[in-house]
């Protein structure tokens, strides 16, 4: 008998615990749906399951209070009770709903960890915040805590340029991700001061070399079968180290020299732990400073770690290798060589490629030197010729062409190295690209206006005249000659010009424009006397000229006619329909003012809250009215039946007002 009873307890227990897990699921659906926006499941059942307690004390004193049960208390008849009752369940649900808003509004839904990740994932946890701190120590150790509020605000005293080189300091020390995020940042002269750009452009991302051991075994693990069977020789000194990858010269069996580029071991790691850290610093400058607001820089990390994480993938670079080679190849106008790789024992950590013979142009001054005025200068015509080639012509161009990255070889060529940087433009956009090279070189005005709003994103409010004029004025400033170095200044005016009239540059320009500048430098290092725009109006005018033969506008003509014939096929039908329409009088036009779906559910959403809005403000009025009245019959002791229907009414007023609330902050947060 006692077995069953402890069963039977048992049982009930499970049974209530079953009855409440139910009703605070039933409480947190109710509260979610009269909230009126998605909010956490945990938070919402948790909520619920106060509510729930509440409710079930409430029943319970309400009971002895209907009951005669409450000596010194609440007694009342069973009637009132339930009226009593009804009005606290409605007041525990509105205080529910409010605790809910308030959770929602301090902690948004998604802002803390999950309930799984709580008890899970400590190591990486511990991670992150060690190397949050260590990032964190070096930018408190360069002052970046206090200058970074005052961005771009130069005092007058150089705090601007201190700034600047404290920002440059932090990123070398903090590692190869902060080294990246720098020259990148480096690139956006639309969005960063030129003296930042200055400073973060002297990045460099050199290491110490990783020992052979842990080399060999990233690289046994990468093959997936001993090196023997695929290697004669691998010499385990570097040819180079950076801070992701080591390259190490190799022998096939069948006697070819290649390359082997290897990722160091942990460096996926590493970068992710980092990314993590860059992409949470981004959220946190968007949200208290100006600057990180306006610059977008949450956007700016994402677009970083998309293009970071396809430099980490050689399959990729793989890929860029042998577009950028096809590119070169149809053209057949430059002889610029590109190493053969070798996809079979190639991967996502590795890449084998023939060696390159030659020394990089960053290291090749002896050879440089030994070279004759006229060679050097075909060397770096060549290298602009190949450069404007693969943007206006093929659209598929090396984005990081560094003195480090361009080999000259022993017979006076060039080659090129290190693909993880490549970009592509559509064909509307090599053909912008070029036009404005052909209206600078015939210093035309308008047309290089016409060119530069097709390339980049157009803003709101544009003075089309006050464009014209100013890029008129440049280019006459200009037209006389530039000198060695010379196109810095112009580029430098030209972007200042791009900024002050609000254009927006893609990411795709930005990268044809950062492959201009990288290649200004190499040139300089090849022909100290060339001028980089000079060169380039001289180059791009000859590829448009290309563009714009007899037998290829003829081609292009062709093209665009084919694309209209359907429209032509259908036009004398339309137009005699028009002219009818017009001549019997039943000609008319429809205009969709909210034709759009999100203009309509931007205007019923705002409708929405404004209803809502009334409503509560209403409903809460119309309660304090009733709660200070001190008329009407009595419902128990001192309580007026009309101070019920207030407190009644203000439970409603509550509920909607927590709604407008929690609609307000909705809003905010989707813009």
């Amino acid at each position: 008998m006692a077995v069953l009873d402890v069963v039977g307890i048992v049982l009930l227990t499970i049974a209530g615990l079953l009855f409440l897990a139910l009703q605070s699921w039933l409480a947190a659906t109710v509260v979610r749906r009269v909230v009126g926006v998605p909010i956490g499941w945990p938070r919402s059942i948790t909520v619920g399951f106060v509510m729930s307690a509440a409710m079930g004390l409430t029943v319970q004193y309400l009971f002895r209070a209907a009951t005669g049960q409450n000596p010194g208390g609440l007694n009342v008849a069973p009637t009132v009770a339930v009226l009593f009752l009804i009005l606290a369940v409605g007041w525990i649900f509105a205080l529910g709903v409010g605790a809910l808003v308030f959770i929602e509004a301090a902690f948004p839904t998604g802002s803390l960890p999950g309930f799984s990740q709580v008890f899970t994932g400590w190591k990486a946890r511990r991670r992150r915040t060690r190397r949050y701190a260590d990032v964190t120590s070096i930018a408190v150790r360069h002052g970046l805590g206090s200058r970074l509020r005052g961005f771009g605000q130069d005092d007058g005293f150089g705090q601007d340029a201190k700034t600047a080189k404290a920002l440059r300091n932090a990123l070398n020390e903090a590692g190869v991700t902060f080294i990246k995020l720098g020259q990148m940042l480096s690139t956006r002269r639309d969005l960063l001061p030129e003296t930042y750009i200055r400073e973060l452009e002297s990045l460099q991302s050199h290491a110490s070399p990783e020992p052979w051991e842990a080399i060999e075994r990233a690289l046994l693990e990468r093959l997936g079968r001993p090196l023997e069977e695929v290697f004669s020789h691998v010499n385990p000194v570097p040819l180079a180290a950076a801070s992701v990858a080591q390259v190490h010269q190799a022998t096939l069996l069948d006697g070819t020299e290649v390359v082997l580029k290897i990722q160091r071991p942990g460096a996926l790691g590493q970068v992710a732990l980092d990314m993590d850290i860059i992409l949470r610093l981004a959220r946190w400058l968007n949200k208290t400073t100006p600057w990180g607001k306006s610059l977008g820089v949450h956007a700016l990390a994402r677009g970083f770690a998309d293009s970071l994480e396809e430099e980490l993938d050689y399959r990729i670079e793989l890929d860029n290798m042998r577009s950028i080679e096809r590119s070169l190849a149809r053209s057949g106008a430059y002889a610029v060589a590109v190493p053969h790789a070798y996809p079979e024992l190639s991967g996502e950590r590795l890449l084998v490629m023939d060696t390159l013979p030659g020394r990089p142009v960053s290291s090749a001054g002896a050879l440089l030197t030994s070279l004759s005025a006229g060679e050097r200068a075909a060397l770096a015509e060549t290298l602009l010729g190949a450069t404007l080639e693969q943007i206006i012509s093929d659209g598929v161009f090396h984005a990081d062409l560094h003195a480090g990255n361009i080999f000259i070889t022993p017979e006076g060529t060039l080659g090129l190295l290190d693909f993880g940087a490549v970009g592509r433009l559509d064909p509307a956009t090599q053909t912008a690209l070029g036009m404005m090279l052909y209206a600078i070189d015939k210093n035309d005005a308008a047309g290089a206006t016409d060119a530069l709003i097709e390339l980049l994103d157009r803003p709101e409010k544009l003075d089309e005249r006050a464009l014209e004029r100013a890029l008129g004025q440049l280019l006459t400033r200009f037209r006389t000659g530039f000198g060695p170095g010379g196109s810095q200044k112009m580029f430098g005016d030209l972007f200042a010009l791009v900024i002050a009239h609000k254009f927006a540059v893609p990411a795709q320009i930005g990268a044809a424009f950062r492959a201009l500048a990288a290649v200004e430098g190499t040139l300089l290092v090849i022909d100290p006397d060339v001028d980089l725009v000079a060169a380039a109006r001289t180059e791009g005018t000859r590829l448009m000229g290309g563009k714009l033969k007899l037998g290829n506008v003829k081609d292009e003509l062709e093209h665009r006619m084919m694309s209209l014939l359907p429209l032509i096929d259908r036009l004398p039908r339309r137009i005699n329909k028009i002219s009818e329409d017009l001549e019997q009088g039943r000609f008319s036009m429809n205009v969709r003012v909210l034709g759009h779906a999100s203009d309509r559910r931007f205007l019923t959403g705002l409708f929405q809250q404004l209803i809502v809005a009334v409503l509560a403000g209403s409903a809460v009025l119309g309660a304090i009215v009733l709660i200070t009245s001190n008329e009407g019959p009595m419902l128990a002791g001192e309580i007026h039946l009309y101070s019920f229907f207030g407190f009644a009414l203000l439970f409603g007023g509550f509920v909607l007002g927590m709604r407008a609330l929690m609609l307000v902050f909705k809003r905010d947060t989707e813009d």
